[in-house]
């Protein structure tokens, strides 16, 4: 009985050696979701109204392997800014695991902001956009696809200058981080 207990703690204890303690990005957008200090939005491609553009046939495959945007911004405030430490270093935490490659960093006027990738070079399944302002929070931005090029993404954002969107359905967001 003393050897079975024994194995079963063994095993048990290799079981959750497995198990990664760092949360994934999947998992902190849910988690988040529910917290009042986060606007948590998906964002169908559709939303980027680039149908009715005339696009060429790079463009045309850049859109395509696109799939969905999901975005999760939080909002500082002067009653919150324990809060928004905590949470910018649990993404920051995140975002340094290896498998997230950087593409670009930039420091704006508006604040930091990183761009990393899951893939490989010239399959990308997804492009994650993290920025952050000491006085307004931050914001998460997870583009998914299939297969994305980069060289798709630059064609991708010619397309969006080319089309008519205006930023349409993006509303909430601005609103969120004025008021």
């Amino acid at each position: 009985m003393k050897t079975r207990l024994t194995i079963i703690g063994l095993f048990m204890t290799i079981l959750f050696m497995g198990c990664s303690s760092t949360q994934s990005l999947q998992e902190y957008y849910i988690d988040s979701s529910e917290n009042p200090n986060f606007l948590s939005a998906d964002l169908p491609v559709s939303l980027l109204n680039l149908k009715k553009a005339d696009l060429s046939g790079a463009e045309k495959e850049a859109l395509e392997s696109l799939k969905k945007m999901n975005l999760l911004a939080f909002k500082k405030d002067d009653s919150n800014g324990a809060e928004y430490t905590a949470e910018k270093t649990k993404v920051k935490a995140i975002l340094k695991n290896p498998d997230f490659h950087e593409l670009m960093k930039m420091n704006t006027s508006m604040g930091k902001a990183t761009i990393k990738y899951l893939g490989e070079d010239d399959a990308i399944d997804e492009v994650i956009i993290y920025g952050d302002s000491k006085e307004k929070g931050f914001v998460l931005v997870r583009v998914l696809g299939d297969d994305m090029n980069p060289a798709h993404l630059a064609q991708l954002l010619k397309a969006i200058e080319k089309s008519d969107y205006k930023g349409e359905g993006l509303e909430q967001i601005g609103e969120f981080f004025k008021g």
